[in-house]
C-alpha cells in the first residue's frame, strides 16, 4: 500500500468452541464498526471506494492454519482486501468447559486485529 491513510484496531473473543474464525471476525468487526470515513471518496483515486486498499492483520493464539481468509475478506465492504495472519492474541482459561457449547477444552481464544486503509 503506497498511501496509508489510517489504522483501526480491534479485539475479538470466542469464549466457547475455540474457533479462531469467530474470534477473528469479531476482532475485525470491532475495529471497523466504530468508524466513519466520510472523506474517503475525495482522497481515493477517481473518487471510487473500490480503489481503496485494506490490509487486515490478525494475531491468533493458535490454529493459524484454520483461519478462513475468505470469511474475513467478506467483512470489508469496499476495496481490495489482503489478510496477514501471525502469532499473537491469547488463549486463556474461560473457567469452564461446556460440552453443549462445542468446547474442546476450557480455553477462550482472543484475537487482535489491525485494519490498515489506504490506496
Amino acid at each position: 500500500m503506497e498511501n496509508l491513510i489510517f489504522i483501526e484496531t480491534g479485539t475479538g473473543l470466542d469464549v466457547h468452541g475455540q474457533d479462531v474464525n469467530i474470534a477473528s471476525e469479531r476482532a475485525v468487526l470491532n475495529a471497523i464498526h466504530s468508524n466513519s470515513m466520510p472523506g474517503m471518496k475525495k482522497i481515493l483515486p477517481d473518487g471510487d471506494l473500490n480503489n481503496m486498499k485494506v490490509n487486515v492483520k490478525l494475531g491468533l493464539p493458535r490454529d493459524l492454519e484454520k483461519l478462513d481468509q475468505k470469511r474475513i475478506k467478506k467483512l470489508i465492504p469496499y476495496g481490495t482486501v489482503t489478510v496477514e495472519v501471525m502469532n499473537g492474541g491469547m488463549a486463556t482459561t474461560s473457567g469452564i468447559f461446556l460440552e453443549e457449547q462445542q468446547d474442546k477444552n476450557d480455553l477462550m481464544y482472543i484475537v487482535n486485529a489491525v485494519v490498515e486503509v489506504g490506496y
